[in-house]
């Protein structure tokens, strides 16, 4: 290493010898330094050059940290392939590192432009509605490499730079739909032309027809089934985004290709590190379009399930928001600090229990409207929630077009019709409550403190209601989201599951069509099904309406269709047991300025810290 100093006149060419640095204190070095020295003799101006070894004391220049979020994801994230992920976790990564034609303001949720700048609406020769996005020419395919800390951008064979366009969109909506892809989230592209019968592989449809198709590189036009002014918001949706196909079918790669160091993306952040169990942290993206709007440079996201150690990390300056643990609600709410940091507010979200509906004893409607009556859920919200939940009798929250008014539609708590249904059932069956205990009815719930809390609540309603003991089981998430699903062995399903269904756009299409409808949805209560995995299903009364609903243009004709749609689920058939609407209940620092976006994915990329504050508080 060379340095150049000026001392007395002259150019100084400095060897340095470090002696001492620890840890930013200062470092004193011997530089062995040439030094030109002017002198006069006899009147004559000599310059004379000395080497000479002088010892300096340098104060280093302090580190810059990166400005930083600490993040929990609270599990681990079972896919970032857009195509395959069909959870919250993994949709608030992908959010951040690829982007979506639309996106939802995080505000106000009205669709906003993304990789599209602008959209309309038409129809085809055949009368079909179409949607046509033009799509801005400028965001790059990026890869970041771990080893060097550089984020590149992807090239083609030819060695051209890659910039998102319309053939992406299009690969990535057709790779959702193919059969081959296995998406769990594909039914929510059956608006589009042709795609039931391509996901479903009927002989003579091919992807090809799907109703997808690049006009050029920089429009893309969508043909749908029937009319919906909502598929703007669909089309920015993470099943909808584009994606990488030279990555994604390099048969060197795999599965892999969204691995750290492989994975090809596109958005605000990249991915620097998945430790899997244990940690995912992502860096700014440098050549993202909307760089220097972006604050925060790195995201530090840990994977704890236990909300209780996510919690303390939180207290501890470890995390930088974080929901509330149920036991700790009271703490919070009279913690003058604590309460300062608290946020509630609804979310549109439904959390529910499943009935597997074609597994005994619950194929029998009586059985689950028996243990849907038995739940006290305002007991539930009053005594372990605490969060100003909202009891549920019905499917879609407050604030999705088509939803009932909460407790307008569906079965409340009353155990005296409970405990008649039962009776009733066993009467008919012949069988005494012992041998009903007998079957070993389970019910089980993903990993979490606060799923347990409530199971263990619903679970002594159900024995003090019903006389019945159920047996309460886990699993970690991904093999969960496996085991619940309709194509699994009847006899390793339980008879009762936990889910929360979040809002992906504010339409009841989103809700009881793309959840529950026997052949359009996706089915994990095995709703109508004529063999043991539900590969064959028959439609009823609900089905019809909700495909009614879909197409129908009027709205006030929509809307009554979709009330009487969540009626027959949550009363007739009892599908079902629909529990609360969520509230967010959450405390975040206050040099964290955030958004709570009810729809679309956490935005780290619009997020912003005082970073000196957390310095401060921290001790960074």
């Amino acid at each position: 290493m060379k340095r150049n100093i000026s001392l007395l006149f002259g150019l100084l060419l400095v060897l340095g010898l470090l002696l001492t640095a620890c840890n930013g204190e200062v470092e004193t070095v011997i530089e062995t330094v040439v030094v030109t020295v002017e002198k006069v003799v006899e009147g004559e101006t000599i310059i004379e050059t000395q080497i000479v070894e002088v010892e300096v004391v340098k104060t280093p220049e302090p580190e810059v940290k990166p400005v930083t979020l600490n993040w929990n994801l609270g599990t681990e994230p079972p896919s970032l392939d857009p195509s395959v992920a069909t959870d919250t976790t993994s949709v608030d990564v992908i959010a951040n590192i690829f982007v979506g034609l639309t996106m939802f303001d995080p505000i106000t949720s009205e669709v906003i432009p993304s990789l599209a700048e602008t959209w309309e609406a038409g129809t085809d020769a055949d009368g079909n509605q179409t949607w046509t996005f033009h799509l801005r020419q400028d965001i790059a395919w990026v890869n970041y490499n771990p080893i060097t800390n550089e984020t590149a951008q992807a090239v083609d064979a030819d060695g051209n730079p890659r910039f998102v366009n319309a053939n992406d969109v299009v690969y990535g909506v057709k790779r959702t739909l193919d059969p081959a892809t296995g998406s769990g989230y594909s039914y929510v592209l059956y608006l589009i032309k042709n795609a039931v019968q391509v996901n479903s592989g009927d002989e003579g449809y091919t992807l090809d027809d799907l109703g997808v198709v690049a006009l050029d590189d920089w429009t893309v036009q969508f043909t749908l089934e029937s009319p919906a002014g909502f598929f703007p918001a669909i089309a920015g949706m993470w099943v909808c985004k584009p994606m990488p196909q030279w990555t994604i079918e390099d048969e060197t790669l795999g599965d892999r290709w969204t691995a750290a160091g492989v994975i090809n993306t596109n958005g605000p952040y990249v991915l620097e590190t998945w430790i899997h169990g244990g940690e995912m942290v992502l860096v700014k993206n440098p050549l993202w379009v909307n760089a220097d709007a972006v604050q925060i440079e790195r995201v530090e996201m840990l994977m704890i399930v236990e909300a209780s150690t996510a919690f303390a990390l939180y207290e501890n300056n470890e995390l930088d928001s974080t929901p509330v643990p149920l036991p700790e609600m009271d703490r919070v709410k009279a913690d003058p600090v604590l309460s300062a940091e608290y946020y509630q507010a609804p979310d549109p979200c439904t959390y529910y229990y499943g009935f597997t509906n074609n597994k005994p004893p619950f194929d029998d409607v009586r059985v689950r409207r028996a243990f849907s009556q038995a739940i006290d859920r305002q007991s539930l919200i009053d005594n372990v929630l605490k969060g100003g939940q909202v009891a549920a009798t019905s499917f879609a929250p407050p604030g999705m077009f088509g939803a009932p008014e909460p407790g307008t539609v569906g079965l409340g708590y009353d155990p005296v019709a409970a405990k008649a249904y039962l009776d009733e059932y066993l009467a008919e069956k012949g069988m005494t409550l012992e041998e009903f205990n007998a079957l070993g009815i389970t019910m089980m719930h993903n990993t979490s403190e606060g799923h347990a809390r409530i199971a263990a609540a619903i679970q002594q309603m159900w024995k003090d209601v019903l006389g019945v003991d159920v047996i309460v089981e886990n699993q970690e998430w991904a093999v969960y989201l496996d085991t619940i699903e309709k194509d699994t062995p009847l006899a390793d399903e339980p008879h009762i599951w936990r889910l929360g269904w979040c809002a992906d756009y504010p339409d009841e299409n989103n809700w009881v069509h793309e959840v529950f409808n026997a052949t359009a949805g996706a089915n994990d209560l095995r709703r109508n099904c004529s063999d043991e995995i539900c590969t064959e299903v028959t439609n009823s009364t609900f089905d019809e309406l909700t495909y009614q609903a879909q197409a129908e243009q009027d709205p006030a004709v929509r809307a009554q269709l979709y009330a009487e749609a969540e009626r027959i689920l949550a009363e007739e058939e009892t599908a079902y047991a629909p529990i609360y609407h969520y509230t967010i209940v959450s405390v975040t620092k206050p040099w964290l300025i955030r958004h709570y976006p009810a729809l679309g994915g956490v935005d780290f990329f619009n997020w912003t810290i005082d970073w000196e504050a957390k310095l401060a508080a921290t001790g960074g």
